[in-house]
């Protein structure tokens, strides 16, 4: 694949991405929305079913089967949440922080985050990043970063190319991506030649959203479908270029309120009360958080198998050695993982020590009050 073929002027990216490139796009079409994500549901969930239908009859599932429902049901899961997200995008009331960000060192994070689901998945993926830092709002960057992932480990059948580079002028960051979707016995004799049109298989909920977030994020990008493979260029138009670095105009942007300031983030909650569970859950509703509740150490082990978290909410009774032995794993895996702390009394907000680490500790009586500054305060510490 030529992937410098997908690097066009802004103006032809524009044009040939329609709605998708920039902060114009198309109002979102809410019933077909639905549709599509009723439909990819409805498809992943039958197949869990016939697993689960297999288990009632037989008594007995394979380790292979027991792996493949739990992927079945975090694949409707996924696309239950992406769905929320490209209608949360698509209500126009999104407000982006500006920053200045190393676009290489985020990309690296998002793919060490899903290091673990690769390697249980065979997934393998090539990299050849160039530095490159732009102006974007850091949630959401990251969060399209993690939608590009989820569409490519999604739909490819071989190894995901990722080329990020700089083209000189106008100084504008390029992300490539390339994968084969469908198996070489598959393809048509004219697989070199382009489709007239996408193909329609890959135009998932996930693809949905990082249409919707690029256009929010006002990137340009563009697809290309060609017979049993695909290329898609990301084109980032607020490059920061290195003279500019050197003088700091980038950081001298004012910097707009970002109204949920954690979207995208992962949060694992322990909690085995449901009261605690549900306070938790209505401190955390503007943060635009997603959140998995978890009754005990043994089902956070078992969720585990689908990437780790950003952070862990957990209540102080369940904070025992079985715990602390999980918090030592995860710690040596992800360094940067937040810890914060559910206490039954003592004051708001305090901080912690464990080991060589700290943690925020919020009390249960002040959970609407402080969980989301102490939450903040931890991911920017860790961050």
């Amino acid at each position: 694949m030529n992937l410098s073929d997908l690097a066009l002027e802004p103006q032809q990216v524009a044009e040939a991405a329609g709605p998708t490139a920039g902060a114009g796009a198309e109002p979102l079409d809410t019933q077909a929305l639905i549709a599509q994500l009723g439909s990819e549901v409805a498809s992943t969930l039958s197949s869990a079913l016939e697993r689960v239908a297999g288990l009632a009859a037989t008594g007995r599932i394979g380790r292979d089967s027991l792996r493949a429902l739990r992927e079945e049901i975090e694949r409707a899961r996924r696309a239950g949440i992406m769905g929320q997200q490209v209608v949360r995008l698509g209500s126009g009331h999104v407000h982006l922080a500006r920053e200045r960000l190393d676009l290489n060192a985020l990309f690296r994070e998002a793919l060490r985050q899903r290091r673990g689901e690769m390697a249980a998945r065979g997934i393998e993926v090539r990299q050849l990043f160039t530095p490159a830092s732009v102006a974007s709002d850091a949630t959401l960057l990251f969060s399209m970063l993690q939608t590009t992932l989820d569409w490519s480990f999604e739909h490819a059948v071989s190894r995901i190319d990722l080329t990020l580079e700089v083209k000189n002028w106008p100084a504008h960051a390029q992300l490539f991506v390339a994968f084969a979707h469908r198996p070489p016995d598959e393809v048509e004799p004219d697989g070199a030649v382009a489709l007239a049109a996408e193909d329609s298989t890959l135009n998932t909920v996930s693809w949905r959203l990082l249409q919707r977030t690029a256009g929010v994020l006002g990137l340009f990008l563009r697809r290309r479908d060609l017979s049993g493979k695909t290329e898609l260029a990301l084109e980032f138009p607020d490059t920061v270029a290195p003279t500019l670095l050197a003088a700091g105009d980038a950081e001298s942007e004012p910097l707009a309120v970002n109204s949920q300031p954690l979207a995208g983030r992962h949060l694992l909650v322990l909690a085995a009360r449901r009261e605690v569970r549900n306070v938790v859950r209505e401190a955390l509703r503007p943060m635009g958080l997603m959140i998995d509740f978890v009754a005990s150490v043994e089902q956070a082990q078992e969720l585990r198998a689908g990437g780790l978290p950003h952070a862990v909410v957990y209540e102080a009774a369940l904070g025992g050695e079985r715990f602390e032995r999980l918090r030592g794993e995860w710690l040596a895996e992800a360094p940067g993982l937040a810890f914060v702390q559910i206490a039954e009394e003592g004051r708001a907000f305090e901080v912690l020590n464990a080991g060589e680490h700290q943690f925020a500790s919020v009390g249960r009586d002040a959970i609407i009050e402080s969980l989301p500054a102490a939450l903040l305060f931890e991911l920017a510490r860790e961050g």
